[in-house]
């Protein structure tokens, strides 16, 4: 097929920028900052800025006062400050709120605001657009583009292929973005990242990168339940001991409550369904009462990565370098990514344009690889290392409490245990189908809980039918002797979205997708037990448009 195609068209930039979330537009706005005459381009796989942006979100505004020190002054969506911190620990019947001042002092979230992240990422874009920066929403990168073993820029997907692989009556050829240097900033799971840290071997000597799955739903609640400021974090049921994840409410903003639930990916009872513990969360006696007489109004899903200091792969090679989430900066204990997000995106960029200046391109940051862990970033996710290990090695109540000890010692500047390892990755971690007990979970009930299509609709994700699969399946035999008939076809539960499903035909079991269905969250090609799922960009624009997200 390729040798019918017409070749691409191609641009030349200083800088190329894959993905519009905080690092790459933290990267993009600094880049002009210190460079105003650099040509800067942000590619965006989402229909526009902030459509595919997830998060819970409470903020540390540390890489904003870094980044825009005169935002406080301005018209932003940043409006909700903390005020009442809480943490619970909740039993089936029952919770038991844990006093603030046995919390290590990193963990307060005194001076951070709630938000939308995605309202603050369409913010940032009006902030790298009035400085010159190009933004291209509804493109995905698809392929990294290599010359003498650098990489010199990425291109864009083609447009209008169809299922069987032919070009249809609208096909449009992608584009090559050439650069100097090439900024990856796809969150976490990032399809590129992943081919660029095989290709370079920047996970070499590191701990495997841990993930856990993000649910979220955002409700308008009664003003009566409404609490504006405040943020509450809770462990416990309705996982066992054994499963590590947890759960936020967060008041903000008119009457809206954004309610999320981790669960971490290294659970390994494959009956479990992520999406099933988030709705039977809301009905706990201590949570349900927030949503009487409430209205949800949108869900989503998306991937975290959690392995923190450990996992953080070397960040640069010949011609770029990772940022953000892709690179694994989320700060596992304090749920908070976005403020090292943009640090890293500063600090890639400080580098990169004094590299530019002395005329260099192609070739490696090595500065920036050896800044991040001596600097701000660095120092924020040593202190929490071992949170994360101990909590997997010891389970959820002994874990968090070595866990939160290990953190006060570490604000002293010791650690007992020293750095623990993680041990297997998440693809590793389930175990057979007939060493594990089923999992009742009860039906919905339309006002409370939901079930995925209905919530799946809420994330207004669309994507064009007529393409290849965006979800590809290696070995098919292999997803039916191992996924199906020995781990008793553990996708279906953990797609947050229905992609997945098995079904009976003539007697047979036959793996389905409803690739229409994904909300992007990448938890396939992250716990698939033979890895045999990777997710690829869709046609640009393609997935979900989260509104308020």
């Amino acid at each position: 097929m390729s040798d019918q195609m017409p070749a691409r068209e191609s641009m030349e930039f200083d800088v190329v920028i894959v993905g519009a979330g905080p690092a790459g537009l933290a990267a993009a706005i600094h880049l002009k900052q210190r460079s105003p005459e650099l040509g800067v381009v942000v590619v965006e796989k989402g229909s526009e800025v902030g459509a595919h942006i997830l998060s819970g979100a409470v903020i540390d505004p540390i890489g904003l006062d870094r980044l825009l020190p005169e935002w406080r002054s301005e018209d932003t969506p940043i409006k909700t400050p903390v005020t009442d911190d809480r943490f619970y620990w909740l039993g089936q019947s029952g919770g038991m709120r844990l006093p603030n001042f046995m919390m290590p002092p990193l963990m307060s979230n005194h001076g951070n605001f709630i938000v939308s992240l995605g309202n603050v990422c369409r913010w940032l874009a009006t902030k790298a657009e009035a400085l010159g920066v190009e933004i291209y929403p509804g493109f995905a990168a698809t392929e990294v583009l290599f010359e003498n073993g650098a990489v010199v820029g990425v291109a864009t997907g083609d447009m209008g292929i169809a299922k069987d692989g032919k070009p249809r009556g609208d096909f449009t050829r992608g584009m090559e973005l050439k650069a100097k240097y090439t900024l990856f900033a796809e969150g976490a799971r990032g399809s590129l990242s992943k081919i660029l840290i095989a290709n370079y071997g920047l996970d070499r000597g590191r701990q495997p990168q841990k993930f856990g799955l993000g649910l979220k739903e955002l409700w308008q609640v009664a003003p009566d339940k409404h609490k504006r400021g405040r943020v509450q974090h809770s462990f416990g049921w309705p996982l066992g001991n054994s499963t590590g994840g947890g759960s936020f409410l967060y008041h903000f903003d008119d009457n809206l409550v954004a309610v999320g639930f981790v669960v971490h990916l290294n659970y390994s009872n494959p009956y479990l369904s992520p999406f099933e513990e988030f709705q039977r969360f809301k009905t706990h006696p201590d949570i349900s009462g927030i949503f009487e007489g409430g209205k949800r109004l949108s869900y989503g899903a998306r991937a975290i990565t959690e392995g923190g200091y450990q996992s953080v792969p070397k960040l640069t090679f010949p011609g770029g370098a990772l940022i953000g989430c892709a690179a694994g900066f989320v700060n596992v204990p304090r749920i908070k990514g976005s403020h090292n997000a943009i640090l890293s995106g500063m600090l890639a960029a400080t580098h990169i344009a004094d590299a530019l200046t002395q005329g260099r391109a192609h070739d490696e940051i090595a500065s920036y690889e050896e800044a991040w862990r001596d600097g701000e970033i660095g120092k924020d996710l040593w202190k929490v290392r071992n949170a994360k290990p101990l909590w997997s090695k010891l389970g959820t109540t002994l874990g968090i409490a070595a866990g939160g000890f290990d953190m006060w010692t570490n604000t002293l500047g010791f650690s007992l245990v020293g750095t623990l390892a993680h041990g297997k990755p998440d693809s590793d971690t389930l175990r057979p189908a007939n060493e594990c007990k089923p999992i009742a979970y009860p039906k919905p009930d339309g006002k409370l809980t939901f079930d995925r299509l209905s919530s799946v609709f809420l994330s207004n994700t669309n994507h064009e039918e007529d393409q290849p699969p965006h979800l590809r399946v290696g070995d098919m035999a292999l997803q039916q002797s191992s996924e199906h008939d020995i781990y008793a076809g553990p996708s279906a539960r953990y797609c947050p979205a229905g992609v997945y499903e098995w079904v009976e035909e003539a007697g047979k079991p036959r793996f389905v997708i409803n690739a229409q269905n994904c909300v992007h969250c990448k938890t396939c090609d992250i716990k698939d037990p033979n890895r045999n799922i990777t997710w690829v960009p869709p046609e640009g624009s393609g997935g979900p448009k989260y509104s308020n997200m």
